[in-house]
């Protein structure tokens, strides 16, 4: 036997308690009467069952305490084994991890917005897979699909601007990366969120985002900036700022949001695109649509169970109490008759 609430048993301290009082109170009663004559004598005269009557209705009482207290602190005795199924999709968020994503157009800077709104994302996921591909002119997988929440989030942490050498923005290796680590036999249950300023340097885009679409892929993209541009700020490694990335002629990049191509890269897959807000209405979207999409079984396995039995416990207390009743009243029956 275990106990789910086993704080309740505490409680059982009042039932010696109980007992101890009212063997009190027979002594007290018994030294009263006993002024009277002889004990046993004077009983009989004026109650001759009343004593044995007593003693059964504070046994009665005693008992149902200690039931009603053990019904309380839940008792589970025996177990049953129950099939747990874990049903979902299976995601893959794509970050961009190229400098110019710390342009500061999104305070603190896109990249630590764009981080923050995939944390927040992940903690909406009820039993779906998460994976995470980092790209800047190349993809990396950082972490492989899971239903490991806590992991996605601890791989995402470690996720900057320096993680990825190549230079430049490929949406495009992020999307074909993300091709190979869904599971190929399946044209569904697959969605793919890219996050990123959209000024991808990849020829190839349009040709792999047709190639997704005949895997099942839906794309939906969060773009980060300003279509106007900003400037791309570099810091030392105390945060101060110490100037903005030039091109080779000297002059400042400016970073602009393409819209353009991240809202036909979604319109093409069936999903959608937003721009990034600081109430992330956007995620909520998302989620709420990818909710509506066909799942399918992830995880599959069998539970053993703890069966509750507090209410044998509680029955029996109520049937004590009933009898301590009915003896009540049998008493109360009597005494009018006299």
């Amino acid at each position: 036997m275990r106990f789910n609430y086993s704080g309740y048993l505490v409680l059982l301290i009042f039932v010696p308690g109980l007992v101890l009082f009212y063997i009190y109170i027979f002594k007290q009663k018994k030294r009263l009467l006993s002024k009277f004559g002889d004990f046993v004598l004077v009983q009989k005269l004026i109650n001759p069952d009343g004593l044995r009557r007593q003693k059964i209705k504070t046994l009665l009482l005693v008992a149902s305490l200690f039931f009603i207290v053990i019904g309380l602190s839940g008792p589970q005795i025996g177990t049953r084994m129950i099939e747990i199924k874990r049903r979902g999709i299976d995601i893959i968020i794509a970050i961009d991890c190229s400098a110019s994503m710390l342009a500061e157009d999104i305070k603190p800077n896109r990249m630590e917005r764009a981080k923050y709104e995939l944390s927040s994302f992940i903690d909406r996921l009820h039993g779906d897979r998460i994976g995470i591909i980092a790209f800047a002119g190349t993809a990396f997988l950082q972490c492989p699909l899971t239903l490991d929440y806590g992991a996605a989030k601890m791989f995402l942490n470690i996720i900057d601007t320096n993680l990825i050498p190549q230079p430049g923005t490929s949406i495009g290796s992020a999307i074909k990366l993300a091709m190979k680590s869904f599971e190929h036999k399946e044209r569904k249950y697959k969605a793919l969120i890219i996050l990123t300023d959209g000024e991808d340097h990849d020829k190839n885009t349009p040709d792999i985002v047709d190639e997704a679409v005949k895997e099942g892929i839906r794309i939906y993209t969060i773009g980060f900036g300003n279509p106007e541009g900003e400037l791309i700020p570099i810091r030392d490694n105390q945060g101060n700022l110490i100037g903005y990335k030039k091109d080779k002629k000297g002059e400042p990049v400016l970073s602009k949001l393409d819209e353009m191509l991240l809202q036909k890269i979604a319109l093409v897959t069936g999903g959608k695109y937003y721009r990034s807000t600081s109430g992330e209405i956007e995620l909520e979207r998302i989620y709420d649509d990818i909710s509506g999409m066909e799942k399918k079984l992830l995880q599959s396995k069998y539970q053993s169970l703890y069966e509750d039995r507090f209410q044998y416990f509680i029955f029996i207390a109520i049937i004590l109490l009933i009898i301590e009743f009915i003896l009540t009243e049998i008493k109360a029956e009597k005494t009018t008759q006299m």
